[in-house]
């Protein structure tokens, strides 16, 4: 797992920064330390994906990024934590939309359908920064973006080809990327597959991971002027064969389809006026038979997952500041079944999702305000209209399986599954930058309500013993995140700093747990009071010219107020330290990556029952270094190599995942030594 440091940008949110070295290889751009220019806000990072470490999932790739956690459930589908929040407390949009995964048990999160070859860029914006995404995601938002660049006015061809391959996993990727334009409109074809074998841990012992990955985008342009674009796109990602150890269950098929139309302009006073509309479907399938030797039981899962929405988006300026106002939604039904294939014709077992539906609606308004040269404000509002509710809850299951209402019933009192939340948040940012603009503080307040999702409202998984049930709870009421924020980003000749703390006092966090009676203790759901808090630290030294060295940690800190002990999946104090070396057609460079020993875990379920909460253990720390080297043949082509975990540790995250149909959680372990190989032609 690596891709170096040298090809993490810096933070950039719409601020032009000078640089000390950098190499500019055509396609490949690696930034390091900015020494002349105005201060880059922290909590924003922006990443070129052409520059992942090939042969990892996209999920795999975003734990290299300061801030950026993940759990492993297998080889594909690794789900990102930022600032201690996961799941949907994170805002993650595909170029605008929203794809939501269609398993219940989350061996496809969103970034899953976030094939490398299918996006230019990724932002991840660490925290509660704008509302301008969608309403809550008060852990951050993770944007992956494609940048389709203006054409020759008499027309051009370019394209991209890539091959590589990885060790270990012996996992092999080839992708394409094609594209014809003129001033006025273009084409572009984006194919890519991947092909990955299971992988030998630091202990020599192998982890089930394998996977297929299919990924096609067709795109369609208009642009009859340099402020007017129309685009008109279509993806399809197919993930085929994908094995997951940390679960009961395997997934034979997960394919999603997006299409995509979004419109930007100037118009009259308008600085842009964006509109956008997207759909997408996901259908997905998890089985325990069809991919392993051995089954005590012959379950399977259909499932799908269906989202439309669409949002319209102005800026203007006027005498009071820079305006971003806009209107968003989202609509998304889930369904999900799971049979006994042991028996004919297959029984149903339980109805995961009982056809759930949840639509929501926002508005917001943000407004920058310069106070005077030095002192600027930023304010937002945003309101969001969301309604939850699930169509067949009372369908009984065969045999004496419960159906979702008598599980609700069961375990909450409660059948009503209809629910209306009417969510208000908003953000107060004061910024001060000194005259010479390579400083720049700020201090924020936000608050952010996230709505409980699909499985946490109304998953209804039957078990044939209690213990291995999973119920969700209608009557959740939505999380309310109070975040306060400290920031620094300082520039010096040959060295750039930035550091942030935050506090985030959340009422009503949504908390998996087990049920109360130790003969009883189904997972299931409930609100309680917790405290996060956690600082950022990162540091860019320019040694000379062409070598260059970072440094950066995070930390952060989970407390539950309402049991008065630790919340459950914290990562711990992560770290990384870097060297990058540039000279002339060669790069290199080393990484360090370590994590401290996780001690401030949650074991215990809220019966008291030993080994039942969502962490395995206290995980001990790890730290392991990746190599790299690269070398431009010609302006066209490039060579890459490296060497991941050289030192061939054993080792694994602290975050696992929960299991849908076991109470026993699983940590999955990391790969062991990888070499890792790619050439990328230009033209």
């Amino acid at each position: 797992m690596t891709f170096s440091l040298k090809r993490l940008t810096c933070a950039v949110a719409a601020i032009s920064c000078s640089h000390l070295s950098v190499a500019d290889h055509d396609h490949q751009v690696i930034e390091t330390v900015n020494v002349i220019g105005q201060a880059i806000p922290t909590a924003v990072t922006r990443t070129d994906m052409n520059q992942l470490s090939p042969g990892l999932e996209t999920g795999d790739s975003l734990r290299d990024l300061l801030g950026v956690s993940g759990s492993r459930m297998g080889g594909h589908g690794i789900d990102p934590t930022i600032r201690g929040l996961s799941q949907t407390q994170l805002n993650v949009l595909l170029d605008g939309a929203y794809v939501h995964g269609g398993c219940p048990n989350r061996m496809d999160p969103p970034t899953s359908y976030a094939s490398a070859i299918g996006f230019e860029e990724v932002t991840v914006i660490r925290g509660s920064q704008t509302l301008a995404y969608g309403g809550g995601g008060p852990g951050g938002t993770v944007l992956f973006s494609r940048v389709t660049e203006p054409f020759a006015d008499d027309g051009e061809i370019r394209g991209k080809l890539s091959a590589a391959w990885r060790g270990n996993s012996n996992t092999r990727d080839l992708n394409a990327d094609i594209a014809l334009g003129n001033q006025q409109m273009y084409v572009r074809a984006l194919v890519g597959q991947s092909d990955s074998g299971n992988y030998e841990d630091g202990n020599g012992e192998i982890v089930r991971a394998a996977y297929r990955e299919y990924a096609g985008t067709l795109l369609l342009g208009y642009t009859p002027s340099t402020d007017t674009r129309v685009e008109l796109s279509l993806d399809r990602q197919d993930t085929l064969d994908a094995l997951y150890p940390g679960a009961g269950m395997d997934s034979p098929e997960a394919i999603n389809t997006t299409v995509r139309v979004k419109a930007e302009t100037r118009w009259g006073s308008l600085d842009k006026l964006r509109l956008e509309l997207y759909s997408s479907n996901v259908d997905h399938v998890m089985d325990s038979y069809s991919l392993r030797t051995t089954s005590p039981m012959r379950m399977r899962a259909p499932s799908t997952s269906d989202t439309v929405g669409g949002r319209a988006v102005v800026e203007f300026n006027n005498d009071w500041g820079a305006w971003t106002v806009g209107i968003d939604g989202q609509y998304n039904d889930r369904a999900a079944q799971r049979y006994n294939d042991a028996i004919d014709p297959p029984a149903l077992n339980s109805l995961l999702w009982p056809d759930v539906s949840i639509d929501q609606t926002g508005v917001f308004a943000e407004l920058e305000r310069p106070l005077n040269p030095s002192w600027s404000v930023k304010g937002g509002l945003r309101y969001d209209y969301v309604t939850s509710s699930a169509s067949e809850t009372d369908v009984k299951p065969a045999g004496m399986a419960l159906s979702p209402m008598s599980l609700y019933e069961l375990y909450y009192g409660d059948t009503d599954t209809d629910r209306t939340d009417r969510n208000i948040g908003g953000l107060l940012r004061l910024e001060y930058t000194p005259n010479s603009g390579q400083q720049r503080w700020y201090a924020g307040v936000s608050r952010s309500v996230r709505t409980p999702d699909a499985t946490e409202r109304y998953i209804a998984s039957n078990g044939m013993m209690p213990s291995a049930r999973w119920v969700g709870d209608p009557g959740l009421a939505p999380e309310i995140h109070h975040q306060f924020e400290l920031g620094l980003s300082q520039q010096w000749q040959r060295v750039n700093l930035e550091a942030a703390v935050y506090l985030n006092r959340v009422n009503d966090y949504v908390l998996r747990d087990r049920w109360v009676e130790p003969m009883n203790n189904a997972s299931i759901y409930r609100n309680i009071d917790a405290t996060l808090m956690g600082t950022e630290l990162r540091l860019q030294v320019a040694l000379t010219e062409g070598l260059n060295a970072e440094f950066g940690l995070s930390s952060v800190r989970g407390t539950n107020r309402t049991d008065n002990r630790d919340l459950a999946q914290i990562p711990p104090l992560e770290g990384l330290a870097s060297l990058n070396w540039h000279k002339g057609a060669w790069s290199a460079g080393a990484q360090l990556q370590w994590a401290a020993t996780q001690t401030r875990v949650d074991t215990l379920s809220s019966s008291g029952i030993p080994g039942q909460g969502l962490d395995v253990r206290e995980t001990p720390g790890w730290g392991i270094v990746n190599l790299n080297l690269s070398y431009q043949i010609s302006s066209s082509v490039l060579l890459e190599s490296g060497i991941d975990n050289a030192l061939d540790k054993a080792y694994a995250q602290h975050l696992n995942r929960g299991n849908a149909f076991d109470p026993t959680q699983i940590q999955v372990t990391e790969p062991g030594r990888a070499a890792w190989l790619r050439v990328t032609a230009t033209f």
